[in-house]
């Protein structure tokens, strides 16, 4: 008679999506606390380093830069909650596709700037490099979240997932 050991039990797809979802979800929270709580305390300088891109007239930049860190940290909420999950990061893609672009265009136009995105910003001072590669790449993992949730929105410990009376399941038709 041949014993043999039992195999190991490999988690599936069906039963780790959902948990992985959570922690893109809860990841992209804890990005969008740390960017919106890092500059709200200092609204005339998000205004100044939205404005060192050189990308739209000076009073556009201060109004768009006092209103991002409240659209930052309205998006952590629906994303710490699960509420609306699918919308807030569609409209975190949509950010950060943006923000990406604009450290693209940045970075091609020879411009010496910090990103702003987690406060500060503005035009680096002499001695000082930008550090985009690095800024691009973080941001496209950001995108990289908000990708999974786009396509997997619904989660365990969620409103969305209260609200529905349904657990998530790998073959939802949402």
């Amino acid at each position: 008679m041949t014993v043999t050991a039992p195999r190991p039990r490999v988690m599936s797809w069906p039963l780790l999506r959902p948990w992985l979802a959570v922690a893109a979800r809860l990841g992209l929270a804890a990005v969008w606390f740390a960017a919106g709580g890092s500059k709200v305390g200092d609204l005339a300088g998000s205004g100044r380093a939205v404005n060192a891109y050189q990308v739209m007239p000076y009073d556009l930049a201060m109004v768009v830069g006092a209103a991002l860190p409240f659209v930052e940290l309205a998006l952590g909420v629906l994303l710490l909650v699960g509420l609306a999950t699918r919308l807030a990061a569609g409209v975190s893609a949509a950010l950060l596709v943006v923000f990406v672009a604009g450290i693209v265009s940045a970075w091609t136009r020879g411009l010496a700037i910090d990103c702003g995105c987690f406060g500060g910003g503005g035009e680096l001072t002499a001695g000082q490099s930008p550090a985009y590669l690095s800024e691009i790449v973080r941001d496209l993992g950001f995108l990289a979240l908000a990708g999974f949730l786009l396509i997997w929105p619904r989660t365990p410990v969620s409103v969305d997932g209260w609200l529905a009376g349904t657990p998530a399941t790998e073959d939802e038709d949402e």
